[in-house]
C-alpha cells in the first residue's frame, strides 16, 4: 500500500488506496490518444484506479474554437482524469492551464486504426470532426490521406512536445499488450489484482441492422450536428 507523509497535523504516516491518491495527486491524467486507439480501455483502467473520467465532451468544442478556457475549465471540474475528444486535441492548452499534469499517448498501427475510425465515424458528420480532420474532411472514409496524416502528425506532435519531459509522458499500445505493468508506475499506483480492461474489440463482430428507433436517433443526431456546424461557419469561430 502507498504511503504519504504526515499531513495535517497527523504525527504518524498514513496509508492509501488508490483512489484516495487520485483525489490528493496533482494536476490531472489527460489522454492524449486519438479516438478508436483504447481511449475506453484506457477510462475503465483508470476508473479501477479511483479516478473520475471525463471523457467526449461536444459541448466543449464551442469554447475551445472561442479561446474561452475559463469555460473549458468549468467543464472539467471535478474531475481527476481526461480522455477522447476533444481533451487529445487541445493537450497544449491543457498543460499550460493545468500544471503537474500527466499524458497517456494510446496509439495503435495507423492502418487498423484508419479502417476503426472510418467505420465508426461512417456517413454521421459532425463538428468536432470537421474540426480535427478539416472542414469538409470531418468523414474519413473519404479521405484516408488525409485523415491518416492528421493521425500520424498528431503522434508525432505529442512525442515531439514531450520529449524533454519523459516523465510526464507515457506512450501505451494495447494491441501490444501494454496494460496496468506501464500505466499504474507512471501513475505512482499499484498494480490492482483484476484483469486489465480490453474495450470496444471489433475483430469478429458482425454489422448490426438498425431498428426503426435507431434509424430515428441516426436521423436526429445528423439534423443536430449539421445545425452545430452551420452556427460554426455561421459565427466564423473555425
Amino acid at each position: 500500500m502507498p504511503i504519504f507523509a504526515p499531513i495535517d497535523g497527523i504525527s504518524e504516516p498514513r496509508t492509501f488506496s488508490n483512489w484516495q491518491l487520485a483525489i490528493f495527486m496533482d494536476g490531472k491524467v489527460i489522454g492524449v490518444g486519438f479516438q478508436k486507439t483504447g481511449t475506453s480501455s484506457l477510462r475503465e483502467a483508470l476508473k479501477i484506479l479511483g479516478y473520475r473520467v471525463k471523457d467526449t465532451t461536444p459541448k466543449a468544442l464551442i469554447p475551445i474554437l472561442k479561446g474561452d478556457y475559463p469555460r473549458v475549465l468549468k467543464l472539467i471540474e471535478g474531475y481527476d482524469a481526461l480522455e477522447d475528444t476533444p481533451w487529445y486535441y487541445i493537450y497544449q492548452e491543457l498543460d499550460a492551464h493545468i500544471p503537474g499534469s500527466k499524458f497517456i499517448l494510446t496509439i495503435r498501427d495507423e492502418a487498423s486504426w484508419y479502417k476503426s475510425v472510418a467505420r465508426h465515424i461512417g456517413d454521421l458528420r459532425a463538428a468536432h470532426h470537421e474540426w480535427i480532420y478539416g472542414r469538409g474532411k470531418g468523414l474519413p472514409k473519404d479521405d484516408e490521406a488525409n485523415t491518416r496524416r492528421v493521425y500520424s502528425t498528431h503522434n508525432r506532435e505529442v512525442i515531439e512536445y514531450f520529449k524533454d519531459r519523459p516523465d510526464d509522458l507515457l506512450v501505451l499500445d494495447f494491441t501490444q499488450g501494454d496494460g496496468w505493468e506501464q500505466l499504474c508506475p507512471f501513475l505512482g499506483l499499484e498494480i490492482p489484482d483484476v484483469p486489465f480492461p480490453h474495450y470496444n474489440k471489433t475483430a469478429g463482430k458482425k454489422p448490426q441492422k438498425r431498428g426503426l428507433l435507431k434509424r430515428f436517433k441516426f436521423f436526429r443526431k445528423r439534423v443536430k450536428n449539421a445545425t452545430k456546424i452551420w452556427y460554426i461557419d455561421w459565427r466564423g469561430y473555425w
